[in-house]
């Protein structure tokens, strides 16, 4: 009997080999071949960890070369026209990134995690046909392993759900062509094996959807399991609950039901639908978001509470959600304070937390190991409960009596003393803040931190990309400039390493989107400012230039967000804190006289509860903290701040209400439809819609942002725009961000004559 369950596992790879070879293939210095060699040696590594560490059900086609939305659109034939010539790698890799002739398909966060899905596009006039090569050839990959897998699908109503019409219409009326694809693939799967597993990921489910969707679900599961006998299907959600789709699924044929437990409590309300049905319950209880330690002890208490409703032999103990939202291992993290390192759990890790707390569940036989290993997680859970290094009653109390919790004077006010001060013209143009981290400051960087380099090298080298950076802004025509933040790591860890109560890691890799990977730092406990962070920089960087020098900081709700969240605490409560150090680090960046300070806020909306009930309560502390952090700002101090990868209709008011007095946002995939909302709402700050996309290699002409900026202004006037790109420019090279930049300001140069 299988009894314990991996939902998915991270694909980088534990030393970032997937990345590393995607963007060798991409700068044409290998060829496929060997992302392939890679790619299948990665595969049979990480299914054979999982099998080593006693897993029992072990998926297949949750690897992916960039993103299983992606994967899931070419599997099923759902091709944009504009792709239509190309083929293979070429055709894949052109949907995710664009080439020289075609853009991107657009990109957005996967529910509210810090992962990003390519957004496939639908059309009523599109021929869907499958493709199921990749889903078959990685199942008998598996097997030739010895490892039988279960598979591993988005589900048709998710995929719909999260996919976009480019005709206008509604995704779910595809539904009736989508679905006899997705039968298509379960007929060929049943040919695989005699019996096989198949696991269907429906998160769209913990979403407060709509009847008309709710009706889709028996439907669709009454076609999928009607396909054949020797599958059992799965239908897993995750990072919240799901109860009005659990009441349906249990009165379809489908074998199991996974829900999460930690981030979906209610899920509980649930257990007598699943025990009256006989199905089985995959039991999310190991956090696949987070990187603590789980507590065995007290899983086991709540696993043994579910029983009093679930009978424990239809019970598998299993992860919350994929892991591929963790690092992947603590094996390389020699540097770490052993005390810190013992109360986390990264991916390799939390496979071995499944299998032992599965073993003491069941009451299967311990080795003598087992119960060492149980001790130490018992005492090593009480000691992070009790350490001293967690509380810190000085940061407590301040923050308790903070009241200052807004800025002096209206926007009103504010901006027309801003506008005489700082003397900006109508579309001033600017950046979001990083430009390309070369190998060359990289390496600086890495030399300092090993210490092959003194501070002295350090701090020459990073001046002098600072100096490169202002010298070709100037003389680009740009009319706000930045320092280009070679300093910085990431744009979290790099205050989470200025912060007290942050920990960081050498190989906390997680994947954002493709071969792009960030390393979250993580809150261990109270936060506090020890020192400036960012104004030796920011003050040479001024220092160097008669234009404005924007400062960047990253704001409290996106430092939060992504970072590794201590769970021992409300997350609102840790980000007033964050957002207090901040508003520190802005006083004293304007007594230094820096007069332009942007606050990102990146991801704000990702933050966002998925379920309406619980959106207010995050609004209320996410925008408090907001403005906890600017509310040292003086009226003459002009607050900026970054929005990306977010639809805004639900959350204008709420962006209003933080009272930033510019925003720049992403456009540049979505036309100016983003815009419009900004009007609608009668959006008085002022606006920097991005004006060409920097996650595609390409370089926009003139014409194409002339056309760009012609259709804002066609929505908000000259006075409330400011040009820039969509985000920062820190993934790109310079041969790439040069001429664009040159292209973006010719682009306003001329329009502006227009506007004489």
């Amino acid at each position: 009997m299988s009894k314990n369950y991996v939902v998915g596992f991270p694909r980088i790879g534990e030393q970032r080999e997937l990345k590393k070879v995607l963007e060798l293939f991409w700068a044409k210095k290998v060829d496929f071949l060997e992302v392939e060699k890679v790619a299948s040696e990665l595969k049979s590594r990480h299914w054979n960890y999982q099998k080593d560490a006693g897993i029992d059900f072990i998926a297949s086609n949750d690897f992916s070369l960039y993103d299983n939305m992606l994967d899931t659109a070419v599997m099923l034939g759902a091709i944009p026209q504009r792709f239509k010539g190309l083929r293979d790698e070429a055709l894949y890799f052109s949907m995710a990134r664009g080439n020289a002739e075609t853009v991107a398909m657009e990109m957005t966060k996967w529910f509210n995690t810090n992962y990003h899905y390519i957004v496939p596009e639908l059309s009523l006039s599109d021929v869907y046909a499958l493709n199921a090569t990749k889903v078959l050839d990685e199942y008998k990959e598996a097997k030739a392993l010895g490892i039988r897998t279960k598979i591993n699908l988005i589900g048709p109503i998710t995929f719909l759900g999260l996919s976009k019409r480019i005709d206008r219409g509604e995704t779910y009326e595809l539904f009736r062509k989508i679905l006899p694809v997705y039968e298509a693939l379960l007929a060929e799967i049943a040919k695989l094996d005699d019996e096989i597993t198949v696991q269907i990921d429906e998160p769209i489910f913990v979403k407060d959807i709509e009847p008309k969707v709710l009706s889709l679900i028996k439907p669709c599961y009454d076609a999928l399991c009607a396909v054949s006998e020797n599958i059992k299907i799965i239908v897993t959600t995750y990072f919240e609950h799901s109860k009005e789709a659990t009441k349906v699924l249990v009165h379809t044929p489908i074998w199991g039901i996974g829900l999460d437990f930690l981030y979906g409590q209610k899920n509980l309300d649930s257990l007598e639908l699943i025990a009256k049905s006989g199905k089985k319950l995959i039991a999310g209880v190991v956090d696949g978001r987070n990187i603590w330690k789980n507590d065995i002890a007290k899983t086991f208490d709540f696993l043994e509470n579910i029983t009093q409703k679930i009978e424990k032999e239809n019970m598998i103990v299993a992860s919350s959600c994929s892991l591929l939202h963790t690092p992947f291992t603590l094996k390389y993290e020699e540097k770490m304070d052993t005390e810190i390192k013992n109360w986390l759990s990264y991916a390799v890790e939390k496979l071995e937390e499944i299998s032992l707390l599965c073993k003491v569940f069941f009451n299967e036989p311990l080795t003598d190991n087992d119960k060492e290993t149980l001790q130490i997680n018992k005492e090593l859970n009480r000691q992070r409960q009790e350490s001293t290094r967690i509380h810190n009653e000085t940061v407590q109390n301040r923050v308790e009596n903070f009241t200052k919790l807004e800025r002096d004077g209206t926007f009103e006010e504010r901006i027309k003393i801003q506008r005489v001060l700082l003397g900006y013209e109508d579309l001033a143009t600017t950046t979001i803040g990083s430009f390309p981290q070369t190998p060359e400051v990289r390496k600086a960087r890495a030399d300092f931190k090993k210490g092959v380099i003194t501070k002295t090298v350090y701090e020459r080298e990073m001046k002098n990309y600072i100096d490169e950076c202002v010298t070709f802004q100037e003389e680009c025509g740009l009319d706000v400039l930045v320092h280009g933040e070679p300093e910085r790591n990431d744009m979290v860890e790099y205050f989470g390493e200025q912060l007290d109560g942050y920990g960081f890691s050498q190989n906390g890799w997680v994947q954002s989107y493709g071969s792009r990977c960030v390393k979250p730092p993580f809150i261990y406990g109270d936060i506090s400012r020890p020192k400036p962070m960012t104004i030796d920089w920011l003050t040479y960087a001024q220092s160097k230039t008669d234009k404005i020098m924007k400062g960047m900081l990253t704001g409290p709700v996106t430092i939060l967000n992504w970072s590794f969240v201590r769970d021992d605490m409300l997350r609102g409560d840790v980000s007033k804190q964050i957002a207090v150090a901040l508003s520190d680090e802005i006083d004293d960046l304007q007594k230094a006289g820096i007069k332009m300070i942007q606050v990102d806020e990146a991801a704000f909306k990702e933050g966002y509860p998925l379920r309406e009930e619980n959106i207010e309560g995050y609004e209320k502390w996410a925008v408090r903290d907001f403005k906890i952090s600017v509310s040292t700002a003086y009226k003459e101090t002009q607050i900026h701040t970054h929005m990306c990868y977010s639809e805004f209709n639900d959350i204008i008011r709420t962006i209003e209400a933080m009272d930033a007095d510019v925003i720049s946002i992403e456009t540049a995939r979505s036309g100016n439809e983003l815009l419009k909302v900004f009007k609608e709402a009668g959006y008085k700050q002022e606006v920097g819609p991005g004006v060409y996309d920097i996650h595609s290699p390409r370089i926009p002409s003139v014409e194409e942002m002339v056309e760009q900026i012609q259709l804002l202004l066609e929505v908000l006037p000259k006075e409330q725009l400011w040009i820039n790109p969509d985000c920062g420019l820190k993934t790109r090279k310079w041969e790439e961000v040069k001429p664009s930049l040159i292209n973006m300001v010719e682009a306003v140069n001329q329009i502006r004559k227009t506007l004489i």
